[in-house]
């Protein structure tokens, strides 16, 4: 009779009791018993082990590449019993890379992209992890519930929607193989390369007006960060000429409002620039 068991119930331990190998390695396990008996062996699609009257014999494989490998260690005692060895063969990705779904060119602030990771021939990819970043903060984590033993490609996706806050953002995934207390550690990663796309957002000032005394010089600075860089127009019953610079400084300008508009190809915002002489400061504190 031929009887499965646990370490429990059969009179046999294993040495590791579970086993982590890398595609193509090697693995070494005991199997030993304390007990008197008519013979034990392993029984293995490689490594087997013919039956032996020892009491510790061991599976040895230099080049595992049996995906579907279920070695077990049996005994013949009163009646057969066998222990199987949990085996997990692994083999990172060969490649991990980024990308934007159905896009081309500069994303534009507000809208929502979908960023796809792809990772390629990668098991087993249960313990699979993709984690994503902008720059060095991680955004998220993708994890799979597929049983599959053998390599397999992968793909995760993310959906942003960034704001002028990530102009110049690296984006970047990053393929995780967490194996376990008998895997590897730390457990192997690898990187994608960065994904260095622009980003176009209109102009927006900090504020909508802005108070100045007026001294021997002023100056108006309308500067303002935008994508692509915009252009500026001002205007003001007190000037003569049109102005096209971002910065206004002299002066010879007079009291009252001077407002300018900064534009591209996505919107403009205007700010408001009150210029006051030094006798109407005075006066509005008396």
């Amino acid at each position: 009779m031929c009887l499965t068991g646990t370490q429990a119930e059969c009179p046999v331990q294993l040495n590791p009791q579970r086993v982590v190998v890398r595609y193509n390695g090697s693995v070494e396990v005991n199997c030993s018993t304390l007990i008197a008996h008519k013979g034990m062996g392993w029984e293995a699609i490689e490594g087997a082990v013919p039956m032996t009257r020892d009491k510790i014999i061991a599976w040895r494989v230099s080049h595992l590449t049996e995906w579907d490998i279920e070695p077990f260690c049996f005994i013949n005692h009163e009646e057969q019993c066998q222990v199987q060895l949990p085996v997990t063969i692994y083999k990172t990705p060969d490649s991990v890379s980024i990308s934007i779904v159905d896009h081309r060119g500069p994303m534009i602030e507000g809208q929502q992209y979908k960023l796809q990771c792809d990772v390629h021939d990668v098991a087993p990819v249960q313990y699979l992890t993709v984690k994503w970043y902008k720059g060095q903060t991680l955004l998220d984590k993708t994890t799979f519930t597929e049983d599959s033993k053998t390599p397999v490609n992968e793909t995760a996706t993310l959906l942003i929607r960034p704001d002028r806050a990530d102009d110049g953002a690296q984006y970047s995934c990053e393929a995780e193989l967490d194996l376990g207390a008998e895997g590897p550690q730390p457990p192997p990663k690898r990187t994608s390369g960065s994904l260095n796309n622009e980003l176009y957002y209109k102009p927006k000032h900090s504020s909508s007006t802005e108070t100045i005394i007026k001294n021997d010089e002023v100056t108006l600075n309308c500067t303002v960060k935008a994508n692509p860089a915009p252009t500026y127009t001002w205007h003001s019953e007190h000037l003569k000429e049109e102005i096209s610079s971002s910065v206004l400084q002299s002066s010879t300008l007079s009291p009252g409002n001077y407002t300018c508009t900064a534009t591209n190809s996505l919107g403009n915002d205007s700010k408001v620039f009150i210029i006051k002489s030094t006798a109407q400061s005075l006066f509005c504190t008396l």
